[in-house]
């Protein structure tokens, strides 16, 4: 499944970007990447290796031959040396096409950028395409439900928008009981890690529900960007093309995050803007209010002793039309006196649909 296509238009000062998404290790992100480079090469095109990751996968390092490979950049941390992406050097180096492999990698300290996504967006503001792989459990928004799926929290992600301004999505796919065979015949991990694999992340059940989530990202990014090219306008955020407007409310409330996410998600498939608000208050505020911002969620501080009222006041001044509250903790009948702060904001923004929304505990 693809959205779009890099040669059906025309090559902007901007590179363009393509990510090949799977939903586990072992799917073939990687090999397909590379089979599609050798094509290119072999019709001219210049194109060079960034950042490879080979596993041991002998049938993948294959697909290397012939394709040029700038050398990483060897970073001291705490006694050891790393390997990263060279980035200056692939600037310096200037081909046509970068091939980067592991696009959620969080680059080792002393790196000039913290992630390799925004390594890769260095090199598309240069004007070089890129071609990346990720899986889709390293998306930010579903951070919450990869984890009640695997019971795994991620750590690496990518922001939303970063795969919404890719030109083009392939989803490279294999069936749950395809990639446990190959699991098996020790072609993803050596026989060890593969036992203990299968144990725990490559359950049937678990590859069958990642599979779910990476069908349906690759679905949804395929509809955003027909209606993109029908309304013949950029993909960069427009205003809401049906008139909705979000707005998170960030309290000290566990599951801050949670609720964050969850509102981008409603956002991008509304096609709506989004805003978040919040108090001047903890660290799980700041936490929350900076994982808005990189998720590209306008953030205003309220101002006014009244909480309820300055929300619903900046809500009907940006023509809101969903507020998103995190339900509030109380002890015995407290959520039904009716005065908490939730209920007051349901009573005055009778206009606007109001979801206050359980959220968990964040897991560590």
């Amino acid at each position: 499944m693809s959205a779009s296509s890099l040669t059906d238009r025309p090559h902007p000062a901007r590179g363009r970007h393509k990510i090949y998404l799977g939903y586990a290790a072992g799917v073939g992100k990687t090999y397909q990447m590379l089979d599609e480079a050798q094509a290119l090469r072999r019709q001219g095109c210049d194109v060079v290796i960034g950042y490879f990751e080979p596993h041991g996968r002998v049938d993948t390092i294959a697909k290397t031959n012939g394709l040029e490979l700038v050398s990483r950049r060897r970073i001291e941390y705490r006694g050891g040396v790393f390997e990263e992406m060279d980035v200056a050097g692939i600037l310096a180096r200037g081909p046509a096409i970068c091939l980067v492999d592991e696009l959620p990698h969080t680059n080792v300290p002393g790196s000039e950028r913290a992630k390799r996504w925004e390594d890769v967006i260095a090199l598309l503001e240069a004007g070089i395409d890129v071609f990346s792989t990720m899986n889709i459990q390293h998306l930010e928004s579903l951070n919450d439900q990869v984890l009640k799926i695997t019971g795994v929290r991620v750590r690496e992600t990518v922001p939303d928008w970063v795969m919404r301004q890719a030109d083009e999505v392939v989803m490279v796919d294999l069936t749950p009981r395809a990639l446990l065979n190959r699991l098996q015949r020790g072609v993803v991990y050596p026989a060890d890690k593969a036992r203990r694999a299968m144990e725990y992340f490559f359950k049937e059940s678990t590859l069958v529900a990642l599979r779910e989530l990476a069908l349906r990202e690759t679905a949804h990014e395929v509809n955003v960007r027909v209606v993109d090219m029908a309304a013949r306008r950029p993909r960069a955020p427009q205003g809401p093309a049906g008139g909705e407007r979000l707005l998170v409310f960030v309290t000290e409330t566990e599951g801050a995050d949670a609720l964050v996410r969850r509102a981008r998600r409603v956002a991008d498939y509304l096609g709506a803007e989004c805003y978040a608000v919040y108090l001047r208050e903890g660290e799980r505020v700041e936490h929350a209010v900076g994982l808005a911002r990189t998720l590209h969620i306008e953030t205003r501080e309220l101002e006014g002793d009244d909480h309820a009222a300055a929300l619903v006041e900046f809500a009907r001044t940006h023509k809101v039309t969903h507020i998103f509250l995190a339900r509030p903790r109380y002890e015995g009948w407290g959520w039904f006196t009716g005065h908490n702060l939730a209920h007051r904001i349901v009573r005055m923004a009778k206009e606007m649909e109001v979801i206050v929304v359980a959220v968990g505990r964040e897991a560590s």
